[in-house]
């Protein structure tokens, strides 16, 4: 069935219209390491942590090497990344938190949706918060997870503590984790942009009305 000629241009000029670059390949391997890794620390310790997974997945001694060796491996990724120049200048986007920042997060908490509420840069403030926490999350888990491992680097009552910290906070991670994937699900220019490298300019210039690509720089209004 051939489409509307109206539509038919359209897709046309879409498909001819040239893609602005937002993220280089080193950046994209990045990404996708770090949630291949992160999805196996979740699905195993799923399988840990479950009965019915427990019994239907067995092998417990494999899913606790699988589960230790991709938590202490989530942060490789970013710590060598960090020899590729986009990866460092992107991190300092997500470190820099200014006036627009706080402007999108008041409009998000009103749900008010307006492209012109929510002024962002390359990286809007939700995006510069997920990134915060997801630092910090990582480096808590695997440092609660080393005590867990090694029983004999702290007493008993580190290593309690540890446990406690460790279960609570992946369960946290998990549901945060399920939000980031909808939010991921409900985007395709997004997704699209960390699978190609590259993003229409209609959806940066609605999305991130502050970003100019290839500058390092945050606006500052």
């Amino acid at each position: 069935m051939t489409p509307p000629p109206d539509t038919a241009e359209t897709a046309a000029g879409t498909a001819a219209r040239p893609r602005v670059p937002r993220f280089t390949p080193a950046e994209r391997w990045i990404h996708r390491t770090t949630a291949v890794l992160m999805g196996l620390c979740v699905v195993s310790a799923a399988c840990l942590y479950l009965p019915e997974l427990a019994e239907l997945v067995g092998r417990r001694a494999l899913v606790v090497t699988v589960h230790t060796w991709s938590g202490i491996l989530t942060p490789a990724p970013v710590l060598l990344g960090l020899a590729s120049r986009a990866f460092r200048a992107d991190l300092g986007r997500l470190n820099r938190f200014g006036p627009h920042d706080r402007r999108w997060l008041r409009a998000a908490l009103r749900r008010d949706h307006r492209p012109e509420a929510r002024p962002a840069g390359k990286f809007n403030a939700g995006q510069k918060l997920w990134a915060a926490y997801l630092a910090g999350a990582v480096l808590v888990m695997t440092g609660t997870g080393v005590l867990m491992w090694f029983t004999g680097l702290a007493p008993l009552v580190w290593r309690t503590s540890a446990t406690f910290v460790h279960d609570w906070l992946a369960l946290f991670l998990g549901l945060v984790l399920l939000g980031h994937i909808g939010k991921a699900l409900a985007d395709p220019e997004a997704r699209r942009g960390m699978r190609t490298g590259r993003v229409d300019p209609e959806w940066a210039a609605r999305e991130h009305p502050l970003w100019v690509p290839g500058s390092a720089e945050e606006p500052r209004p």
